[in-house]
């Protein structure tokens, strides 16, 4: 029998839907096996078995039980062909990594129900430019923060920001409130006519995808221009 047909495949030679990386890529994470997901940290095998199939013996070992991989010391691992010093650490530093995440608590997201609090939040991300910035907040229905993303730097038009892109953004982080904030060097926070224009294009686009445009502030020293408080959302 030739080596061709007795050499496993590394990963990367594998079928693509086989591959772990790309079945991560277009699946998630949830999807792949925990052999799966530690093929991916080894990267490879041996000439015997793939990376998968290495990882399954082990598991398979220690009962299907990640608690107990991470129990192996470096000197067991390294008993498998296939397995050397830096494979070992690195699954040791896996396991590590996944009971100090269970002993943290969750980040918690600012909320964000108010003008004051939108302009608190996002007001030290302009205070010192020169040049106007759009900025959208994207928030989950209890108003709490999920990201906020820049739109435009060095103007604010109907041009300048494109609400596709704002659309586009609130659907992918899966938002139901947004808020639209742009400073005012001049410190003057009255809005002007391209203000009030892209207010509303936002706000019908918003009305379109089902999404509760919030607010329009406008950022200034010390002083904001609320759209939803002065009555005009």
């Amino acid at each position: 029998m030739s080596e061709e047909t007795t050499t496993k495949l590394n990963i990367n030679q594998w079928a693509e839907e086989d591959r772990p990386r790309e079945k991560l890529m277009t699946l998630g994470a949830e999807a792949l096996s925990n052999a799966e997901l530690l093929a991916i940290l080894i990267g490879s095998g041996s000439t015997k078995e793939t990376a998968v199939e290495l990882m399954k013996r082990i598991l398979v070992n220690c009962h299907n039980n990640l608690n107990t991989l991470g129990k192996m010391s470096i000197r067991d691992l390294c008993q498998y062909n296939g397995i050397g010093e830096a494979k070992a650490i690195t699954i040791l530093a896996a396991c590590e990594l996944g009971k100090r995440r269970v002993r943290e608590k969750a980040e918690e997201r600012p909320q964000l129900s108010t003008a004051t609090d939108i302009y608190n939040y996002m007001y030290t991300r302009t205070q010192d430019l020169d040049v106007e910035e759009a900025w959208i907040v994207l928030m989950n229905q209890n108003y709490r923060l999920i990201k906020t993303v820049r739109l435009s730097h060095g103007g604010l038009t109907e041009t300048a920001v494109d609400v596709r892109v704002a659309m586009k953004e609130a659907i992918m982080a899966n938002a139901t409130v947004m808020v639209l904030c742009h400073n005012h060097p001049s410190n003057n926070p009255k809005p002007s006519k391209d203000d009030d224009r892209l207010t509303e294009r936002i706000k019908k686009a918003c009305e379109l995808m089902r999404i509760h445009f919030l607010d329009h502030i406008i950022l200034t020293d010390g002083m904001y221009y609320s759209y939803h408080e002065m009555g005009r959302l």
